[in-house]
């Protein structure tokens, strides 16, 4: 990882974007229920593994993190977000449930209140010192952060509320031991 990049993540103020460990193989069924991690892709061990690590490497990093965790209401998510970080520091945000959505074919008006939720998202300012950390999916290309490998994360530079952000880069879970 770039050394300017770290020492700007060690100083706070920016948003983390990761996908959560790698899940098993197979989709979400047609009835997924939240309450019911049967109905859906949960992580593989490998995923566990890597919810683990990626927990551990930030912390060795010294990469100030903003309690609570937010995760998608998605139990492959939460998991990811407690085995990283422990199960009272994550916050569900049921309004980020859509996002995996946009993987698939939603009606335009509905694709932008998503993508309006997740840029308002993306725009928060953490706390002062701190960096926001959001456990969610990969998008499909051009839409909001794109894609995303299984733990790989998009640094994202807010700006504040109805101001934007910028990605300011795409680290992979590999790469943040290097």
């Amino acid at each position: 990882m770039d050394s300017t990049l770290l020492n700007s993540l060690r100083k706070g103020g920016f948003v983390l974007y990761a996908r959560h460990g790698e899940a098993n193989v197979g989709v979400d069924l047609p009835n997924l229920n939240f309450q019911n991690c049967l109905t859906q892709r949960n992580l593989s061990d490998k995923g566990r593994r890597q919810a683990i690590y990626y927990g551990e490497i930030l912390r060795y990093l010294k990469i100030p993190i903003q309690i609570p965790i937010t995760a998608t209401p998605y139990c492959r998510t939460i998991e990811t977000a407690q085995l990283a970080f422990g199960i009272g520091n994550v916050r569900v945000n049921p309004f980020l449930s859509e996002l995996n959505l946009l993987n698939g074919n939603l009606q335009r008006n509905d694709q932008q209140r998503v993508m309006n939720y997740l840029t308002s998202a993306l725009e928060e300012i953490p706390e002062v010192g701190k960096n926001k950390l959001i456990i969610a999916h990969s998008l499909p290309e051009g839409v909001g952060v794109g894609p995303v490998p299984y733990m790989g994360t998009v640094i994202v530079k807010p700006k504040g509320y109805g101001y934007g952000y910028d990605i300011v880069g795409r680290i992979p879970l590999t790469e943040w031991s290097k």
